[in-house]
């Protein structure tokens, strides 16, 4: 009897220490611990793809396009019913690194648990208190995906998390250098910055998720949602070459700096997330990043090219797209190509415009894009769509012209190419100005 009592005494001091440690993490959380996992959520970006454009944050909702259909974020609320106020601290952790939801069937890769599979049970517990205790509830039921069967079953994920994503374990940086080690756990881990900015296989991994991995980590990676992540790594045309520390850190904290200005899909990253990350941080990932070398070691450095510049200034239209540029484009970006700085981008040396996929570039000629404004750059810039007054030819000469002036050395840009684009993000004429907004008799 007395060892059954002993276990009995054992069971309960066990179910006690654990019911604390969940009491801690949901119910009592220490207001420094949500603090620093509202910090860690701002830098993982939960917000990007758990809400859905108009609805509630952390709601979920929000639409992902993937190569056999689309699939919708999941409320990560604390609502009881339909969001994870019922999750323990492990259910929530076996979701975020493990790839397994508290159902027990595997997510899907849209979810980047192979990089969070990287954090600090210190920082699961701190993201965890978080969501518990500093996020409002939401009473929204997850949206079914649209993938069809057979794709739509759950059961081969499994195998693919058990292939190609990694166990947790704590974080090993290749290098000693605490600046270093620091920028490579936000990048790798927390930041899951290779799961738009490296390329993946037919299998949809990865081809790498670390720097340890090759030269394909962070190589740029195929489009997404009409946009493509480039290169962060040391490339001269194509990547970060040209940019020093500070045009990273810039860049994160404000969306621009002297080389570029944020478009597309990394708006809502800087909107959302780097813009709110401490300096140190910040710098510490631009370390990191500026000491990967380029994927390609043969590219040679970017030269500026001035005979574009003294064509235009001279009057000189014959290049086809040129006059287009003249007329719709030189305004903000310049005869020389250099754009004004903070303002509007440069495109003499940008990385986006001489990517080897032209989609980007074709898609904010189309559509347009707007630079947000942050807390430390306040002003919002748009560039306007002109998808609805160019041909898909105009459209190509234009692009074609910009990747091939001032020394950039993108490829030519065909009319065909820009009719995926279009069919895929339609432009309509913006309406015409009243009378009235005009000054006149309605």
């Amino acid at each position: 009897m007395g060892r059954f009592a002993n276990l009995a005494v054992c069971t309960s001091g066990l179910f006690l220490w654990a019911g604390n440690a969940l009491a801690q993490a949901n119910g009592n959380a220490d207001p420094a611990l949500v603090k620093q996992g509202e910090y860690l959520a701002r830098a993982g970006d939960c917000i990007a793809c758990h809400t859905a454009e108009g609805g509630k944050p952390f709601a979920g909702g929000r639409p992902m396009a993937t190569p056999i259909g689309t699939i919708y974020s999941t409320n990560i609320t604390p609502d009881a019913g339909t969001g994870i106020g019922r999750d323990t601290l492990e259910a929530f952790d076996q979701s975020l690194r493990y790839g397994v939801s508290r159902h027990g069937h595997s997510l899907y890769p849209a979810m980047p648990f192979p990089s969070y599979s990287r954090l600090t049970s210190d920082d699961v517990h701190a993201l965890y208190a978080y969501f518990m205790r500093g996020v409002a509830p939401v009473q929204q039921a997850d949206k079914a995906s649209d993938i069809p069967w057979p794709l739509s079953m759950r059961w081969p994920l499994t195998f693919w998390r058990k292939l190609f994503a990694p166990d947790p374990r704590p974080f090993v940086a290749a290098s000693g250098e605490p600046v270093l080690a620091r920028g490579a756990y936000l990048v790798e881990g927390l930041g899951h910055c290779g799961a738009c900015h490296t390329p993946r296989s037919l299998t949809m991994q990865e081809k790498a998720l670390s720097a340890q991995d090759g030269p394909a980590f962070l190589a740029g990676g195929a489009p997404i949602d009409g946009w493509i992540a480039t290169s962060l790594r040391g490339e001269s045309h194509s990547g970060l070459g040209q940019w020093s520390q500070a045009d990273i850190v810039s860049f994160l904290a404000t969306g621009r700096n002297p080389h570029a200005s944020v478009f597309g899909g990394m708006s809502d990253v800087v909107l959302h997330s780097t813009q709110y990350m401490s300096t140190e941080d910040l710098s510490a990932i631009a370390h990191y990043l500026k000491s990967l070398p380029p994927a390609d070691p043969s590219a040679g450095p970017f030269r500026y090219d001035g005979s574009t510049a003294a064509a235009l200034r001279a009057g000189d239209a014959t290049r086809p797209g040129s006059g287009i540029y003249i007329d719709s484009c030189a305004s903000c970006h310049r005869s020389d190509g250099h754009g004004y700085t903070a303002v509007f981008p440069a495109l003499a040396g940008n990385a986006a415009i001489q990517n080897a996929d032209a989609t980007q570039l074709i898609h904010v000629i189309l559509t347009g894009d707007t630079v947000p404004g942050t807390h430390r750059a306040p002003s919002a810039f748009t560039m306007p769509p002109f998808g609805w007054r160019m041909t898909d030819q105009q459209v190509a000469d234009v692009a074609t012209f910009v990747r091939s002036s001032w020394g950039n050395n993108g490829g030519t840009v065909s009319a065909s190419d820009v009719a995926k684009v279009r069919k895929a993000f339609p432009t309509v004429a913006p309406p015409l100005p009243s009378r009235a907004s005009l000054g006149g008799t309605p």
